[in-house]
């Protein structure tokens, strides 16, 4: 089995002068599933090399039993450096794709039309496609064979106004997952705050924050199976 792993190549946390870029738990937590597995993961980003990492994911108090493994993993840490460039990426070489989310992929794969066209290749392919937390977002502009927004009329989640709000990021943001997903006619579903939730319908999955992130990466498995 063959996993692709697409990162952000955005650091910019709007205009605020801050960094963003992807979220650590949501990177590590899927990686190790995949390859406890015995799964071959491939790492792309849009620039190639090194994806920025969200500061505030690397704090004291975002660490888990995962993000302390991959910190002692050399290997992983070496594979993270080195990202493919994401125009270099065939679709037909994996099995299935997982976008980790941070802010970052808002700003860069939300808008990417190589990321566009690399997810409705999964997608035709009968493919499972993985998102979790703000990645979802990289279904913006999405379309399914008949046109229509990928997400129309299907159960999704990402995440939430509310956990918007508790980081205080609603205003700085370039669109909402759930305002988005509602109006491209998403059937948006969410659970309580940082807590783990996962949406399956079809091949598709998206879990809606850094706590789903497993469970996202356990769900593609399932389906790969």
């Amino acid at each position: 089995m063959k996993v692709l792993m697409v990162l952000t190549s955005h650091d910019q946390l709007g205009d605020t002068g801050r960094k963003t870029g992807f979220w650590l738990e949501e990177f590590a937590a899927p990686y190790y599933a995949f390859k406890d597995a015995g799964a071959e993961v491939v790492l792309a980003s849009p620039a190639g090399g090194q994806p920025p990492l969200d500061p505030k994911s690397d704090e004291p108090d975002a660490q888990t039993e995962q993000t302390e493994r991959f910190a002692k993993d050399p290997a992983a840490q070496q594979a993270l450096a080195t990202t493919v460039k994401l125009d270099s990426v065939n679709a037909a070489n994996f099995d299935t794709v997982f976008y980790p989310g941070g802010h970052g992929p808002l700003w860069d794969l939300a808008e990417s039309p190589v990321s566009i066209a690399l997810i409705e290749a999964f997608e035709r392919a009968g493919k499972p496609i993985g998102f979790v937390c703000h990645a979802p977002g990289a279904l913006r502009h999405v379309k399914a064979v008949n046109g229509e927004p990928l997400i129309k009329g299907r159960r999704v989640t990402g995440f939430s106004n509310s956990e918007e709000a508790a980081v205080q990021l609603t205003e700085v943001v370039p669109f909402l997952i759930e305002d988005e997903f509602k109006k491209l006619g998403g059937q948006y579903e969410k659970g309580a705050d940082w807590q783990s939730f996962v949406l399956v319908d079809g091949l598709l999955v998206t879990g809606q924050n850094p706590g789903s992130s497993s469970e996202v990466a356990k769900a593609l498995l399932t389906l790969c199976a």
